[in-house]
């Protein structure tokens, strides 16, 4: 009888121990999957953005130091998701929403260019290819946290340590990209 217990015991700690480990498998395949979605869109956007940039220097005296800054950070920030570097990444994107910004807002002072189909529809484009990253980060975060509780919770830390799970990486905004953004510089550039 003694034995017959034991062995209902293990029975009931190995299924529990085997829920852990498949909630904790499916949390980690949660945050690579809010990555890809955020990873699909940003290639997007840099797909778009060279085109809105072409877009922009068909019209000669458009500021050209804001055109090839958009282009230097784009390249960052392809350099920086190709080494998967999230840290870097949240920092890149707020520097590339600003730049984004300072076109849309240097092209106020060029009517035929936003009268552009061309442009318009770009510009279009790319804003709500910049809500869904929005949206995506934030999904992405939420999995990212839910991640992390579950690994460093009792027991689920016993799991996560016996099977090297690790915390993942929440995507941070730049410091820039939280502070208000003053209209008026944009628009004297």
């Amino acid at each position: 009888m003694p034995f017959i217990l034991f062995l209902a015991a293990f029975a009931v700690l190995f299924f529990y121990g085997v829920m852990l480990y498949n909630g904790l498998v499916r949390l980690k395949h949660e945050v690579s999957k809010s990555w890809a979605n955020i990873d699909v869109l940003l290639k997007q956007r840099h797909e778009e953005l060279p085109k809105l940039v072409d877009v922009c220097r068909h019209y000669s005296q458009f500021e050209q130091d804001t055109l090839s800054r958009v282009m230097e950070a784009r390249a960052m920030l392809s350099e920086a998701a190709r080494a998967a570097n999230v840290g870097r990444i949240g920092e890149l994107e707020g520097q590339l929403r600003s730049l984004t910004g300072q076109i849309f807002a240097v092209a106020e002072a060029y009517p035929e260019l936003k009268a552009d189909a061309q442009y318009s529809h770009l510009a279009l484009r790319i804003t709500q290819l910049e809500d869904s990253i929005a949206d995506r980060r934030e999904l992405y975060n939420e999995a990212v946290n839910l991640n992390n509780v579950r690994i460093e919770q009792f027991p689920d830390v016993v799991i996560a340590s016996l099977f090297s799970f690790r915390p993942a990486k929440p995507l941070r905004f730049a410091e820039a990209e939280k502070r208000d953004v003053d209209v008026n510089a944009l628009f004297q550039r």
